[in-house]
C-alpha cells in the first residue's frame, strides 16, 4: 500500500514484536524472572523490577474488545472505509492490540478474532486480526 507507515523495528522496546511478525508469530514481551507480561513492552519488570525479560510467542487468538470505522481517508495509505480493532489476547487476558482491517466488515464485540500477518515490504509484517468465521 503506497504511503502506508511502517513501525520502527529496530527499536529496543518493541522490535522484537515486529521480528516475531515478520516470521509469522504473535509475540509478547515478558518477565523470566517472575513471568509478567508487559504491555505495553520495556526492558524492566513494573512488577518485580527485573531488567530479565524476553520475547515469548502466544496464540494469535484473541477476543474482539472495541472496535471504530472510519469512513473517511484520514492518512495516506489507509483508504477509506477502514477498520481500527483492539483485541484482548485469549492466551494473555487484558493484553490488548491494536489491529487494522480494510473495509467495514460486521464485527460484535466479544467475537473471536485471529491474527493473520501482512507483508508490508520485505522487512516488516504487521499483524492483522480477523474475525474467526462461526
Amino acid at each position: 500500500m503506497a504511503g502506508r507507515p511502517v513501525p520502527n523495528t529496530t527499536d529496543p522496546d518493541t522490535g522484537g514484536h515486529f521480528r516475531a511478525a515478520r516470521e509469522g508469530e504473535l509475540a509478547v514481551r515478558a518477565c523470566t524472572h517472575c513471568g509478567q507480561v508487559l504491555h505495553l513492552p520495556k526492558a524492566y519488570c513494573h512488577g518485580c523490577g527485573s531488567w530479565e525479560t524476553a520475547w515469548r510467542s502466544v496464540r494469535p487468538a484473541g477476543t474482539l474488545w472495541s472496535y471504530t470505522t472510519t469512513h473517511r481517508q484520514l492518512r495516506a495509505g489507509f483508504d477509506a472505509p477502514y477498520t481500527v480493532v483492539v483485541v484482548d489476547l485469549d492466551e494473555v487476558p487484558g493484553t490488548r492490540l491494536i489491529g487494522h482491517l480494510p473495509g467495514a466488515p460486521e464485527l460484535t464485540i466479544g467475537m473471536p478474532m485471529r491474527a493473520t500477518f501482512e507483508q508490508l515490504d520485505d522487512e516488516v509484517s504487521l499483524p492483522r486480526w480477523e474475525p474467526v468465521a462461526p
